[in-house]
């Protein structure tokens, strides 16, 4: 369950439950396609555990997640998420998690933007302090967050960002460019998502 103190109007932090969770997504994107009713919804997640997670609890939390991203979406965009290449499945997914975290989106396309169009480009620790004391100036209820919360949600953002490709690795966080792949860009562009096309575009 997320922790309430999480749970804001601007900067949700409902993304601590997981990052882009490729192949769970998949298999969440189907049950979408196939117009699942909760009675198989429940079947699928829970009884046969699709999602292959330990515990009926981590299994009912992560479809959760996964089902409140691409339910701000469209059919067209559970198709990429389903049949899409890797390339393709991930750029869909990222385009997914910025439209339901503001604080995903914000954070790529002000920081990471920032040091791509000053050549500096490597993450580091104070990057994210600061930019939640940004973040706190319009949603006070930012700078109520515990420490292990923001760890925890940083955690969770570099991952992101080191699964799409932005940066090599969590451990050194050295930002790398990154080519919107026609599918997920024309997606975008016909659904007039121009916000997160500019958060996809940070290192262009």
């Amino acid at each position: 369950m997320i922790n309430k103190e999480i749970e804001q109007k601007l900067y949700n932090g409902e993304i601590v439950a997981g990052s882009l969770l490729i192949p769970e997504s998949r298999e969440i994107a189907t049950l979408l396609l196939q117009g699942a009713s909760e009675e198989e919804w429940h079947q699928a997640i829970i009884i046969h555990n699709i999602l292959q997670k330990r515990s009926p609890a981590s299994a009912k939390r992560q479809a959760m997640l996964i089902r409140k991203r691409l339910g701000l979406m469209t059919p067209e965009h559970w198709a990429l998420v389903k049949d899409g290449n890797a390339e393709v499945t991930t750029q869909a997914l990222l385009a997914a998690a910025v439209k339901h975290s503001r604080l995903l989106g914000d954070f790529m396309s002000n920081v990471c933007r920032q040091h791509w169009l000053t050549f500096n480009r490597t993450l580091l620790d104070k990057d994210w302090r600061e930019f939640l004391e940004t973040c706190s100036q319009v949603d006070p209820a930012v700078g109520e967050w515990t420490a292990t919360t923001t760890a925890k949600l940083k955690q969770v953002v570099y991952r992101i960002l080191a699964e799409a490709g932005y940066v090599d690795s969590t451990r050194k966080l050295n930002l790398q460019p990154v080519s919107i792949v026609p599918e997920v860009r024309d997606y975008l562009t016909n659904h007039s998502e121009g916000y997160i096309l500019q958060c996809l575009e940070c290192t262009k």
